[in-house]
């Protein structure tokens, strides 16, 4: 038995959560992680039970019927990423791939690293807080571009953003403990909504005056309303504000969380660092998408997914771990734990860039695989790019609230904009 199983035996079961929260949630997990998968894959506390081992995660993330997204439903409402396979979930997530056109990712990508170049030259070496002027930045501005929130305030669409992802994953009854104030989390997520759903219906009737005009506003929601107004599909107004508020609240956070764990990660080992500032500045994005990759599987946005049991369910079959999760149990996969797992990866504990995407759980796995992925997968690797390339960059710690969030992040630089690589705007 190693140093943390024994101090858990020895420990209260209402004080094991606790315990185990501040290792997972800690700055080094993964000597932590590596003692559960050898000595306990799964570990049980009263209000959680934790799964630590690649084909665990992967049967709980795969097997929506058996863990549910049930805890979401609080927060989201009738969004459809709340539901499992259902006929709503399945329709309207399809309308989303199909208007998220996968043609338009190298022209997010290109408009990315022009956003985020610009906010740097306009920044002159500091001192500024890069989340707020860089990683959070650059997705609210492409959101405001691309999604159809052109006449929105960033600093308003950063609050609507902000307050549900803290809800949704950092506010749930596993949360009550470390929570200052979960009712007024909640207070802030739903005055949030009542302020963007406001905005949405006034943006809804200008685009639908619009395109009766015969003068389209070429955006996601204007493609959203035409195709509800087709009446192709089952597809309506309310549908459309719905899938446009989760474009912007799925965008932000993620984005700027993934950026700045990639960028810190890489900044912590000097010969990494100079391998991402040669890839940042080659032509090719191939070598810096794999570093960034790879730096995401020790650092990811999310070290863990939760989800529900709904009926009594062995998992392991087989092992001599094997369980039995009662229903109504919140399971924890714990991801970041499974990307080190030696059974599904050679050499997990080595920095090892270029291995596959599909082997990773950078944007979840199964039914409710991240709708962005694409998108995601070409902004963060130029908002990471933009940083690289200050060669006097002198960033401090990472402030962190609640849970990982970066929250604050001060930098500095001396490199003028005229001594980098000019990023033109896209046409």
């Amino acid at each position: 038995m190693s140093s943390f199983l024994n101090a858990f035996d020895s420990t209260a079961p209402a004080d094991r959560w606790r315990m185990t929260r501040d290792r997972l949630l800690g700055d080094d997990p993964l000597p932590f992680y590596a003692e559960l998968r050898d000595h306990r894959p799964v570990l049980e506390t009263p209000e959680v039970t934790l799964v630590t081992r690649f084909a665990d995660c992967a049967e709980v993330l795969r097997r929506h019927d058996l863990f549910s997204v049930a805890l979401y439903k609080t927060k989201q409402g009738t969004y459809w990423m709340a539901q499992d396979d259902t006929a709503e979930h399945q329709r309207q997530k399809s309308v989303m791939y199909a208007v998220l056109d996968r043609e338009d990712v190298p022209g997010i990508r290109r408009e990315a690293a022009y956003l985020a170049a610009s906010a740097l030259d306009a920044a002159d070496g500091g001192p500024v807080d890069a989340i707020a002027t860089l990683t959070r930045a650059v997705p609210v501005e492409l959101v405001r571009r691309r999604f159809g929130f052109a006449d929105a305030e960033p600093a308003d669409m950063l609050e609507w953003s902000y307050w549900n992802q803290r809800d949704a994953f950092w506010n749930q009854p596993f949360d009550d403990a470390f929570v200052d104030d979960p009712t007024g989390v909640v207070a802030r997520r739903e005055a949030a909504n009542v302020e963007m759903r406001s905005f949405l219906i006034d943006l809804v009737q200008r685009r639908t005056v619009a395109l009766e005009a015969g003068r389209p506003v070429d955006d996601m929601a204007t493609r959203l309303l035409r195709l509800s107004n087709s009446g192709a599909v089952r597809f309506d107004p309310a549908a459309v504000m719905l899938n446009l508020g989760g474009l912007l609240i799925g965008t932000v956070e993620t984005t700027s969380h993934a950026v700045v764990n990639a960028l810190e990660f890489l900044s912590r080992d000097p010969d990494r660092l100079a391998a991402a500032r040669a890839a940042a500045r080659a032509e090719s994005d191939g070598a810096l998408d794999a570093l960034i990759f790879e730096a995401l599987r020790f650092r990811p946005a999310f070290r863990f997914f939760f989800r529900r049991c709904e009926r009594d369910t062995p998992l392991a079959r087989g092992t001599d771990y094997e369980r039995t999760i009662p229903s109504g149990k919140t399971v924890l996969a714990v991801t970041h734990a499974a990307m080190f797992d030696p059974a599904a990866f050679d050499g997990p504990d080595e920095f090892a860039p270029g291995r596959s995407p599909t082997n990773t759980f950078h944007f979840g796995l199964g039914l409710h695989e991240c709708l962005g992925r694409a998108i995601g997968a070409a902004m963060i690797p130029e908002i990471v790019r933009s940083g690289l390339l200050l060669e006097d960059w002198r960033p401090a710690a990472v402030e962190r609230r609640p849970g990982t969030v970066p929250h604050n992040w001060s930098w500095t630089w001396e490199t003028p904009a005229s001594d980098r690589p000019v990023c033109k705007q896209p046409a």
